[in-house]
């Protein structure tokens, strides 16, 4: 399809899509054949923030829903040798395009026989008599990846724990009693000489210790989000217009 001024001076910052409709860039200008006048070359802005200009054929480009749709794939547009945008594109520039994409151009020889084509090949941009000012600006967005891993380990410890217990324990005390008239009967109920023997049984308290396991608290991760402001520094250029009077 040959697309004429006509048919892509609309389509000046749009998109350009590739031949599986997907998005490549935004087209930056439209570049003519000096000679007849079909629309040759789009100049297009790729890449991250749109940071790199490349040029594509739009030999067998269409024009539908506003967009432009190029014969080409992504990646052999993106990877398209850079060339700085000018004015109109020299012939050698042409050829070095027209190799990259595997294109012959109907002005020009094929790749593998050179031949320095005539000026009527060059390509200028599809301007009216304004000329578009860019300039660069900074989109800054934020990607959210993982900083770091936190997990939860129990592992066991020993410390020395000390406390005071009180113990109680049994002595003997001797207790002597008089013997009254209440107490004569049992203190003659024996022989009057005899020897003998009591036995007491003395109590103490000793201290047992064990140990049991208690369980003292639940512990889980949780998250919380923290904002904090980080600077972001970038050169950003413009292009600047000059009247010159000649």
């Amino acid at each position: 399809m040959n697309l004429t001024l006509e048919d892509v001076r609309p389509l000046v910052g749009g998109e350009l899509v590739d031949a599986d409709d997907a998005k490549v860039g935004r087209i930056e200008d439209i570049y003519l054949d000096n000679q007849t006048q079909r629309a040759e070359w789009a100049l297009v802005h790729t890449g991250l923030f749109g940071r790199k200009q490349v040029y594509v054929p739009l030999a067998d480009a269409s024009a539908s829903d506003g967009k432009l749709r190029a014969a080409f794939t992504e990646d052999q547009i993106k990877q398209a040798p850079h060339i700085e945008p000018d004015e109109e594109l020299t012939p050698e520039q042409e050829t070095t395009l027209y190799r990259h994409y595997g294109v012959t151009s109907p002005a020009l020889s094929p790749p593998s026989q050179p031949s320095s084509p005539s000026p009527a090949a060059t390509a200028q941009p599809a301007t009216d008599e304004a000329m578009t000012r860019s300039e660069e600006e900074l989109q800054v967005g934020l990607v959210r990846k993982p900083s770091s891993l936190v997990r939860l380990r129990k592992y066991i410890v020993t410390e020395q724990v000390q406390t005071t217990v009180p113990v109680s324990h049994e002595e003997v005390r001797v207790e002597r009693v008089p013997v009254t008239e209440a107490n004569l009967d049992q203190a003659q109920s024996g022989p009057d000489l005899s020897e003998d023997e009591h036995e007491v049984t003395l109590m103490a308290e000793e201290v047992v210790v064990e140990k049991r396991v208690v369980p003292k608290e639940r512990v889980r991760l949780g998250t919380t989000a923290v904002s904090t402001e980080e600077q972001v520094d970038e050169q950003l250029r413009k292009e600047q217009i000059d009247v010159e009077r000649q």
